[in-house]
C-alpha cells in the first residue's frame, strides 16, 4: 500500500463500507430507477394473473364446462404475459443506461482522482496493482450496480404482492406456505460475512497477478527476461501465484455450498408440506383444489424462488462489499495538495527561481535528499546542475514543478512560494524533457500536440524542425500521422529524445528543464540539438542536468551538487581554476569529450 511511502502504515481497522455511499452512486438516475420501480410493481401484479386464472378455471370452467370462459381467462393470462414482457424490456433498457452509467462514472471519479495523486504514489504502488483497481475491481461490482438492485426491489415486490394476495384469499394456507421462509434467510449472516473476508484475500492476490503480468509482459520487463534467459523463472513464479489464487478461488466457490443446497432443497419441501396441508384442508372443510393448486403455484415461483434469489444476492452484495471497499480506499486516499484556498493565479511566469534554504527527504524513509539547498536564478539564465550520481540533482528540478514539496525551506518562482501559487499557472509555464522519453501509443501529431492541443501542422512542423526531427518525419509513410507504437518503441532512442524535446518546444514554456535530455543522442544528433537549444533556449529559465561538457558549456552558472548540498558555484572555467570536486568530475567525466 503507498501509505508506506509517508509513513508507518496503520493497522487496518475492519469497517463497514457506508450504504449511503453506494446508494449515492445512483442518485443521477433517480428518473430511470423511477420508471423502473413503477415498471416492477405493475409487473409484480400482472405475475399474480395467472394464479387465480388458473384456480378460476379449476374449479369453474372445467367443472362447468364452459369453453366461453376458459377462452376469455386464458386471454387474459395471455394479455398479462404480453404486457409483462412488454414491460421487461422496457426495464431492461432503463437498468442498462442506469448500470452502465454508474460504471462509466465510478471509473472516471478513480482514473480521475488518481490523475490528482501525488508522485509518491505511483513511485510506492505497483501499476499492476493500480490497473487492476480501475479495471477488474471495477468490472467485479458490474453485476451488482446493473442489475442486483433491480433484482432485489423485483423479488422483494413479488413477494410482498403475493404474501397480501395469499393471507387476503386464505390465511390459513398463507401461513404454511411462509413457515420455511425463516430457514432460508437465517444462514446469510455467518455465510455472508465469510464471503467477504474469502473475496478480499482473493482482490488482494489478484493484485499480486496483474503486477506480474504488467512487469513481465512490457517491451522492457520482456526484453530483461530474455536477456537473462529467465522464462522458466518467470513461468514457475507466476505458477506459484497463480495456484495461491486457485486455492482462494475454490474456497469462494465453496463458501455456503451447503447452504445453497439447502435452499435448492426448501423449493422442493415448501410446496410438499402446503400440498399436505392443502389437501387436509380441502377434505376437512372443503377448500376448492383450484386454490390449493394455485398457492402451489404461488409459492413455487413467486415466494420461495424469489426468497432463494435474495439470499443468493445477499451473498454477492456481501461478497460486492469487499470490492467496493477497495474502490473506495483509492477514492479517500489524500490527493496531491493542488491550491491553497488563496492560490496566487500567476497571469505569467517570468522564470525566477530560488531555493531558500531547502530540504527534503522522500516521503516514509529518514535519508535527506536535500540539506539546506540555497541558489538563485534570474529570469532567462540557463542553470546546469552537476555532481555523482544520488547527489540530489533531479530532485533538486522536481521541486520547481512541485512534484514533491520541500520538508524544510521555500521553493520560489518569481517571489512566489510555490505551495501557495494556483499549480496549472504554475506548471503551464514549465516544459520538462526526462531522460527517460514517454510517448503515447498515438501518432507522432497527437504526441506533439499533447502540450497544445490547438497546435497547427505548420507549428509541428517549426518545433520538429527546432528539436532536428522533421527530417526523419518526411521520410516516414505517413509522416506526422505514423503511430509511434507503444511507449514510442518503433522510434531509436534519439529520435523519441528528440520528438519529447519538440512537444515541449511546441508548449512553448518560460521554465525549461532538461534532465540528461540528450543522453539517448549520437554525437551527430546531439550537436544539432545542442545548436538548437542556444535559440530554444535564450529568454528561458533553463535548468541543466547533463554530464556532457557542451550543454554545461553553454550554462550561465554551474551548480554543483554533493550529498544533498551546493558545494560549488560558477562557472565553467572559475570552477574548473578552483581544483575542487567539479575539476576532479570534469577530468574523469569529461576528458574524452574535450579531446
Amino acid at each position: 500500500m503507498w501509505s508506506n511511502i509517508y509513513g508507518p502504515e496503520k493497522p487496518h481497522i475492519k469497517r463497514r463500507v457506508e450504504w449511503k455511499r453506494i446508494g449515492a452512486l445512483f442518485a443521477p438516475y433517480w428518473r430511470q430507477q423511477t420508471v423502473v420501480l413503477i415498471c416492477i410493481l405493475v409487473s409484480s401484479c400482472l405475475g399474480l394473473v395467472p394464479g387465480f386464472v388458473m384456480a378460476r378455471i379449476i374449479d369453474s370452467a372445467f367443472p362447468h364446462h364452459n369453453f366461453g370462459e376458459l377462452a376469455v381467462l386464458v386471454g387474459v393470462m395471455l394479455g398479462a404475459a404480453l404486457a409483462s414482457a412488454a414491460l421487461a424490456v422496457l426495464q431492461g433498457y432503463l437498468n442498462s443506461i442506469v448500470g452502465e452509467g454508474i460504471m462509466r462514472d465510478i471509473r472516471t471519479r478513480l482514473v480521475a482522482h488518481l490523475h490528482r495523486m501525488p508522485i509518491a504514489f505511483f513511485t510506492g504502488t505497483k501499476t499492476g496493482e493500480i490497473m487492476n483497481r480501475v479495471s477488474n475491481d471495477v468490472d467485479n461490482i458490474d453485476s451488482v450496480v446493473t442489475g442486483t438492485l433491480t433484482t432485489i426491489v423485483t423479488n422483494v415486490a413479488i413477494i410482498a404482492t403475493t404474501v397480501i394476495a395469499m393471507f387476503v384469499w386464505n390465511w390459513r394456507l398463507a401461513l404454511i406456505s411462509v413457515a420455511v421462509v425463516p430457514l432460508m434467510v437465517f444462514p446469510l449472516g455467518p455465510v455472508g460475512r465469510r464471503m467477504y473476508d474469502v473475496r478480499k484475500q482473493t482482490r488482494q492476490k489478484r493484485d499480486e497477478i496483474e503486477s506480474i503480468t504488467q512487469e513481465t509482459l512490457s517491451i522492457s520487463g520482456i526484453t530483461l527476461i530474455k536477456s537473462f534467459a529467465r522464462e522458466a523463472f518467470e513461468r514457475s513464479r507466476f505458477y506459484d501465484v497463480g495456484t495461491r489464487l486457485m486455492q482462494l478461488e475454490i474456497n469462494l466457490a465453496m463458501v455456503g455450498r451447503w447452504f445453497m443446497a439447502s435452499l435448492g432443497a426448501m423449493i422442493i419441501i415448501g410446496p410438499a408440506i402446503v400440498w399436505l396441508g392443502g389437501g387436509w384442508y380441502a377434505l376437512q372443510s372443503g377448500i376448492q383444489v383450484g386454490v390449493v393448486v394455485a398457492f402451489v403455484s404461488f409459492i413455487t415461483a413467486r415466494l420461495y424462488g424469489p426468497a432463494a434469489a435474495l439470499a443468493g444476492i445477499q451473498v454477492q452484495i456481501v461478497s460486492a462489499l469487499a470490492v467496493f471497499e477497495r474502490i473506495f480506499d483509492y477514492l479517500e486516499m489524500e490527493p496531491e495538495q493542488y491550491d491553497p484556498p488563496d492560490a496566487i493565479v500567476l497571469p505569467g511566469v517570468r522564470g525566477e527561481i530560488e531555493f531558500a534554504n531547502v530540504s527534503f527527504a522522500y516521503p516514509g524513509t529518514e535519508r535527506i535528499v536535500l540539506d539546506g539547498v540555497s541558489f538563485h536564478v534570474n529570469p532567462g539564465e540557463a542553470a546546469a546542475f552537476v555532481g555523482p550520481s544520488g547527489a540530489g540533482k533531479t530532485t533538486i528540478t522536481q521541486l520547481v514543478p512541485r512534484f514533491y514539496d520541500p520538508t524544510e525551506g521555500r521553493v520560489c518562482v518569481d517571489g512566489h512560494d510555490v505551495r501557495s501559487v494556483a499549480l496549472e499557472s504554475l506548471r503551464r509555464d514549465i516544459g520538462i524533457v526526462t531522460q527517460e522519453t514517454y510517448l503515447f501509443h498515438d501518432t507522432i501529431a497527437n504526441n506533439l500536440r499533447y502540450g497544445k492541443p490547438d497546435a497547427t501542422e505548420a507549428e509541428l512542423i517549426a518545433a520538429a524542425s527546432a528539436a532536428y526531427i522533421a527530417d526523419f518525419v518526411a521520410t516516414l509513410p505517413d509522416r506526422y500521422d505514423t503511430v509511434v507504437g507503444e511507449r514510442g518503441h518503433k522510434l531509436s532512442g534519439g529520435e523519441r529524445q528528440r520528438l519529447a524535446l519538440a512537444r515541449v518546444l511546441l508548449k512553448d514554456p518560460r521554465i525549461l528543464i532538461l534532465d540528461e535530455a540528450t543522453s539517448s543522442l549520437d554525437s551527430e544528433s546531439e550537436a544539432a540539438i545542442q545548436a538548437a537549444l542556444v535559440t530554444v533556449m535564450r529568454g528561458r529559465t533553463s535548468l541543466v542536468i547533463a554530464h556532457r561538457l557542451s550543454t554545461i558549456l553553454a550554462a550561465d552558472v554551474i551548480f554543483v551538487v554533493d550529498g544533498g548540498r551546493i558545494v560549488e558555484t560558477g562557472r565553467h572555467a572559475d570552477l574548473l581554476a578552483r581544483g575542487g570536486l567539479y575539476s576532479r568530475l570534469y577530468r574523469t567525466q569529461f576528458r574524452t569529450l574535450s579531446a
